[in-house]
């Protein structure tokens, strides 16, 4: 079905990995298709609880493929003739980023951005609209568009002040430098940053450590509360927890929360 990407499930985690590594993994309108349906896949599989989304090689992904971007600049445009994969994934009550990349922030459970290699241009977006980022020590980042005379693209001019601030975030757009993955964990825009043999181990331990202890319907509402509450007031949020939490008490999962811990035993919670 997959002609870029690779799709593996594994209980409880499914990975979506970039599968261009002769070309660092660039980005092409298929690619994005693919993607998109992997992940469409991944959410309404039950033993899913979280995806993974890499890179396969050396690399995450180099951005848009620069053959594409050369058609476009001489007018030849960058499309691609791209066979159906429809897919629909993400929550609708989160239909404002339900957009062409950020769709990722909708999906109903936590997608991992497991950064192995360089990770440019548009991939940069990308990677940020995944809910956690790890990197490998070998990841190297860039913004790049300031120096294709292109602007902040895919909603980044959005997501990075919101983790890094506006004076880091003009930094990285102005300049379009590189910088390493130990500066990235610094300013924020990834979580940890891992010796390069280790990253898949932790991020495949981060997640089986998550699906062993934690209710798979509270991660789905919690991250649907983080989102829409970047755009509520504080009053809005509250309100909201307040009647998500009544609601939980009458949920299995509360009485499974509850019970297994007073057992001293692993919570059993249902998955979606």
């Amino acid at each position: 079905m997959y002609q870029e990407i690779l799709y593996d499930v594994n209980d409880p985690i499914a990975t979506v990995t970039l599968n261009r590594p002769d070309r660092l993994n660039a980005w092409t309108n298929r690619m994005g298709v693919e993607v998109k349906h992997a992940m469409a896949e991944a959410e309404s599989d039950p033993k899913v609880v979280a995806i993974v989304l890499t890179g396969a090689g050396r690399g995450f992904c180099a951005g848009a493929d620069m053959q594409n971007l050369k058609n476009i600049s001489e007018g030849a445009g960058g499309g691609q003739k791209i066979s159906a994969l429809p897919a629909d994934p993400g929550d609708p009550s989160l239909e404002g980023f339900r957009q062409t990349y950020t769709y990722l922030m909708s999906i109903r459970k936590p997608v991992i951005a497991a950064i192995n290699g360089p990770c440019a241009g548009m991939a940069f977006p990308i990677a940020l609209a995944c809910d956690v980022r790890f990197a490998s020590d070998r990841a190297v980042f860039t913004t790049a568009f300031s120096r294709r005379g292109l602007i902040a693209e895919w909603g980044i001019s959005w997501l990075l002040p919101r983790l890094v601030g506006t004076a880091h975030a003009l930094d990285l757009l102005f300049t379009g430098r590189k910088f390493d993955a130990a500066e990235a964990e610094r300013i924020g825009i990834v979580n940890r940053v891992l010796p390069h043999h280790e990253l898949s181990k932790h991020v495949e331990e981060y997640i089986r450590e998550m699906a062993a202890n934690c209710s798979p319907t509270s991660l789905q509402i919690m991250k649907r509360q983080v989102y829409q509450a970047l755009e509520e007031t504080l009053a809005e949020a509250h309100a909201k927890a307040v009647r998500l939490m009544t609601e939980s008490f009458g949920r299995e999962d509360f009485a499974e929360g509850v019970t297994s811990y007073l057992e001293k035993r692993s919570p059993k919670f249902p998955r979606i």
